[in-house]
């Protein structure tokens, strides 16, 4: 089921939110850049995972996608035109280094100064995504993520980046979703680098944690008043029902899902129960790892989409936890993802209590349907408009019952390359046609571009 019956919900207004409140939307580079080859940029593990043959389903990759790469003059003008503040966009670590130990790409730093430049001309805060997934392919095949030493190459790759932008860009997000770096991509295998080992999986998400820690002081010492954070794709977890078996499942999933990546970044270390359960999968981690992912924040960025719901399922890799599909009847968007808006407030109102991290953005919330052009040129996506109001009156709520929360970031600006779905799923605010590259502005981002201006 994709649509509600409900009636139209009342909109918020933008006097809801406090008048310095951040708006904006998200990208991220791989999946709207294009430009594959271009000006010294390198292959990443999502240009040679794309590559192989059932990977992605529609067969595609993002060696074109949007091409921003050559038309973000265009797209930074719909940012502005909304009225967005705010912009968050990943940078292209292929983009900067082609291999171990060498030289910045004086190409690929200018390339993301012209952006900078260009946002800031716009009145949009740039907010840099450092890590969005898309490693350096010689990277992995030294070991990748699993290998200690891409800490150190992905340092290398912070401190040009934070020298080159850091007298124009405040705010830094070290990495986006360890979850997806790490468990998606290296134990799940439906993302690059497309493995499927457990062990490797927890180790790769240690790696990604301490490689975040030590990068918050460099940050620090590179750009005058930094602030800095990570964005982690969070769930509110709940049981299939009240049998003591489901409620244990999902305590073992909420151990690994939430409190493996939330309690090491606030000083608690790995959470015991769950080191008990993954048993010899745990990491190696040595001496001063935690005290070092442990480093002070200046924010946290949440990405919310959707609740899980657990079941006990003994045998169920890894932990003898299910997530299950939604139930019949429950409204899903098109990527059949619950959609559940008081579920960003009960997770955000959960974290507060539990960490008290500070500022929190939601740097990540969105929803994909089958959107189609009219006959007069127009994408009604009524549903996306629907979501975007419900999720921005439950985050209203959320704030109002002490969530301090500070700004939030659309996904996405633009249809994009939705990872291994290819270009059979969109979340943009804005259409692309991929023949053409023509952008036009669906019902959603009319409606927003709206509320921002309070129209």
């Amino acid at each position: 089921m994709t649509t509600a019956d409900s009636p139209e919900p009342t909109a918020p207004v933008r006097g809801d939110f406090a008048s310095d409140f951040l708006w904006g939307c998200a990208t991220s580079s791989y999946q709207i850049e294009g430009a594959g080859s271009e000006d010294g940029r390198v292959e990443s593990i999502w240009d040679r995972f794309a590559a192989t043959p059932g990977k992605v389903k529609d067969g595609s990759s993002g060696a074109v996608a949007c091409d921003h790469y050559h038309r973000w003059p265009e797209d930074f003008d719909i940012g502005r035109d909304m009225g967005l503040n705010a912009y968050r966009f990943s940078i292209a670590w292929p983009r900067i280094f082609s291999e171990v130990g060498g030289q910045p790409n004086e190409k690929g730093l200018d390339f993301y100064s012209r952006l900078v430049d260009g946002m800031l001309e716009r009145g949009l805060q740039p907010w840099a995504t450092l890590y969005h997934w898309d490693l350096p392919q010689f990277l992995q095949d030294q070991g990748g993520w699993n290998k200690r030493a891409t800490v150190d190459a992905y340092l290398a790759f912070v401190d040009a980046m934070t020298r080159r932008l850091g007298d124009r860009v405040q705010h830094w997000i070290t990495h986006n979703e360890p979850w997806c770096t790490s468990i998606i991509g290296n134990f799940e295998g439906w993302h690059a680098p497309g493995l499927t080992d457990f062990r490797t999986a927890l180790q790769v998400a240690h790696h990604v944690l301490l490689s975040h820690g030590k990068a918050v002081p460099l940050i620090r010492a590179n750009v005058p008043d930094a602030q800095v954070g990570i964005a982690l794709s969070l769930h509110p977890v709940r049981a299939a029902s009240e049998s003591p078996e489901d409620i244990a499942a999902a305590e073992r999933h909420d151990g690994l899902r939430y409190r493996w990546f939330l309690d090491p970044l606030y000083g608690r270390g790995y959470p015991q129960a769950t080191l008990d359960d993954v048993k010899d999968a745990a990491p190696v981690v040595l001496p001063g790892d935690l005290e070092a992912i442990a480093t002070p924040t200046d924010f946290l960025g949440v990405n919310y989409y959707f609740p899980e719901t657990i079941q006990d399922e003994p045998g169920h890799a890894p932990l003898s936890a299910r997530v299950l599909p939604p139930s019949e009847g429950v409204e899903t968007t098109y990527m059949g993802w619950e959609v559940a808006p008081q579920g960003l407030a009960e997770l955000l109102l959960r974290i507060e209590s539990d960490y008290h991290p500070g500022p929190m953005y939601i740097t990540e919330n969105g929803s994909c349907y089958p959107d189609e052009v009219n006959a007069q040129g127009e994408i009604e996506d009524v549903e996306r408009r629907r979501y975007l109001v419900r999720h921005l009156m439950a985050l209203a709520s959320a704030i109002r019952d002490g969530a301090p929360v500070k700004g939030y970031f659309a996904w996405s600006l633009l249809d994009n390359f939705e990872w291994a779905e290819g270009y059979l799923k969109r979340f943009g605010l804005t259409h692309i046609d991929y023949a053409t590259q023509e952008r036009r502005l669906k019902s959603s981002g009319k409606w927003y571009r709206a509320f921002l201006r309070g129209e």
